[in-house]
C-alpha cells in the first residue's frame, strides 16, 4: 500500500506543480482582473472534470481496482471512451457559451471548449492506471504534460492573453492524453460509452450529482463572487488557493488512491476501515495546519515574487483558506470510506448538504465583506460539512456490519 500511496503523491505533485506554474504565470503576466477571468474558466473546467469522473472514473475506481488484467482493460476502454464523449459534448457547449458571452470572458470559454476533450481523456488515463495499481504510469504521463507545458507557456506569455494561456495549458494536456493511449495500449471506446453508463448507473448517477454539487458549488461561488464583488475578488480568492497549492497536491494525490485502498481494507479487514479513514482525514488536516502556519511566516517579497500584484490581497485570506482546507481534509477521510462501502446514497446526501453550506457561506460572506468575507464563510461551511460526512460514515459502517455475516 505504501508504494501505491507514494506514486499517488508523486503523480499529484507533478500535476499540481503544472497547475501551479500555470496559475502564477497568469497572475504575474496579466494582473488580478485577468487572473479572475482565467479563474472562471478554471473553475468551470473543474465542474466538467467532476462530471466526467462521476460518470466514468469513480465507478471504475470502486469496481475495477485490483481486478484481473482482462477485466481492467475492458473497463478502462469503456471508461476512457465515456470521458472523451463527455469532453466533446461539454466542449461544444463551452464554445457556444463563449461566443454568446463575448467581451473579456467569452474567448476564455471558447478556448476551454476546444481543449476539454483532451483534458478529460488525460484524467481518465490517470485514474485507470491507479485502478490497476500502476501509479508509475500516471506519474510519467503527468511528467510528459509538464514537459510539454514549458514551451507552450513561453508562447502564451508572448501573446499575453487569457485565451493563449488556456490553449497552452490544454494543448500540452492533449500531448499527455495521446501518450496515455500509448501507455495503456487501449484506445478509448466512445462507442461503448452508453453501455458503460448503463452498467454503472447505480453508482454513476449518484456520483455525478455528488461531484457536480461539489465542483458546482465552487463554480456558483466564483460566479456569485464576481457578480457581487467583481472579477478582481475572484482573482484574489484564486490567489489564496494557489498559495495552498503544494499542500493541495498532497490532498489530491491521496484522493487518487485512497478510495481504492479503502476498498481493499474493506475486503480484507472491514473492522479496520473506520481507523483507516480517521487516520487519513486527521493526518491531512494536521498537514494543512502546518502549511498554513508556514505561509503566515512568508516574507512579502517572496509572496510578491510568486503572485505579483495578486499577493497583497490574497495574503489576507491565508487563515480562512487554511481552515477551509482543514475541513475538506477531514471530510475526505470519511468520503473515501463511504465510497469504498458503495454507500452512494449517503455520500450524495453528505455532499449536497456540504455544498449548500459552501455556496451559502461563500456568497453571504461576499455580500458582507467581499473576498475576505467569502473566505471566512467558506471556512465555516467546510468545517460544518466535514461533521456531516463523518456522521454518515458512522451510519454506513453500522449498516455494513448488519449486512455482513
Amino acid at each position: 500500500m505504501a508504494g501505491r500511496l507514494s506514486w499517488g503523491l508523486a503523480d499529484q505533485a507533478v500535476s499540481s506543480m503544472t497547475n501551479f506554474a500555470v496559475g502564477i504565470s497568469v497572475a504575474r503576466s496579466l494582473g488580478v482582473t485577468a487572473f479572475g477571468v482565467f479563474s472562471l474558466a478554471w473553475v468551470t473546467y473543474g465542474v466538467v472534470l467532476n462530471v466526467s469522473r462521476g460518470l466514468a472514473t469513480d465507478p471504475l475506481m470502486v469496481r475495477f481496482s485490483g481486478v484481473p488484467a482482462a477485466a481492467w482493460r475492458g473497463a478502462v476502454a469503456r471508461s476512457s471512451g465515456t470521458a472523451l464523449g463527455v469532453g466533446v459534448v461539454t466542449g461544444a457547449v463551452s464554445v457556444l457559451a463563449g461566443l454568446a458571452i463575448g467581451g473579456s470572458v467569452g474567448p476564455a470559454f471558447v478556448g476551454l471548449g476546444v481543449v476539454l476533450p483532451a483534458l478529460l481523456l488525460q484524467d481518465a488515463w490517470r485514474f485507470g492506471f491507479f485502478a490497476a495499481g500502476a501509479g508509475r504510469k500516471a506519474f510519467l504521463n503527468d511528467t510528459v504534460w509538464g514537459a510539454a507545458l514549458i514551451p507552450a507557456m513561453v508562447l502564451a506569455a508572448r501573446d499575453g492573453s487569457v485565451v493563449a494561456f488556456v490553449l497552452a495549458w490544454g494543448g500540452s494536456g492533449a500531448v499527455a492524453a495521446g501518450y496515455g493511449c500509448v501507455q495503456a495500449g487501449i484506445p478509448p471506446r466512445v462507442s461503448r460509452a452508453l453501455g458503460w453508463l448503463r452498467e454503472q448507473r447505480d453508482l454513476g448517477s449518484r456520483y455525478l450529482v455528488e461531484n457536480v454539487s461539489n465542483s458546482g458549488a465552487s463554480q456558483l461561488r466564483a460566479y456569485g463572487l464576481g457578480a457581487i464583488a467583481g472579477l478582481a475578488a475572484v482573482g484574489t480568492v484564486r490567489g489564496a488557493e494557489l498559495l495552498l497549492g503544494p499542500f493541495l497536491a498532497v490532498l489530491m494525490g491521496l484522493s487518487l488512491v485512497t478510495v481504492a485502498e479503502a476498498a481493499r481494507v474493506l475486503r480484507r479487514a472491514p473492522h479496520r476501515l473506520r481507523f483507516f479513514c480517521l487516520l487519513l482525514g486527521a493526518g491531512q488536516a494536521a498537514a494543512a495546519l502546518l502549511w498554513g502556519g508556514a505561509l503566515l511566516l512568508l516574507p512579502d517579497r517572496a509572496g510578491e515574487f510568486v503572485l505579483g500584484g495578486v499577493w497583497p490581497t490574497a495574503s489576507a485570506l491565508i487563515v480562512p483558506a487554511t481552515l477551509g482546507v482543514m475541513g475538506a481534509s477531514l471530510a475526505s477521510g470519511a468520503a473515501a470510506g463511504l465510497r469504498a462501502l458503495g454507500a452512494a446514497r449517503r455520500s450524495l446526501r453528505s455532499q449536497l448538504l456540504a455544498s449548500t453550506c459552501y455556496v451559502t457561506g461563500g456568497l453571504a460572506g461576499a455580500a458582507v465583506a467581499g473576498a475576505v468575507g467569502s473566505a471566512w464563510g467558506v471556512a465555516t461551511a467546510t468545517i460544518t460539512g466535514s461533521a456531516v460526512w463523518w456522521l454518515h460514515l458512522r451510519a454506513g459502517l453500522r449498516e455494513n456490519e448488519v449486512r455482513s455475516p
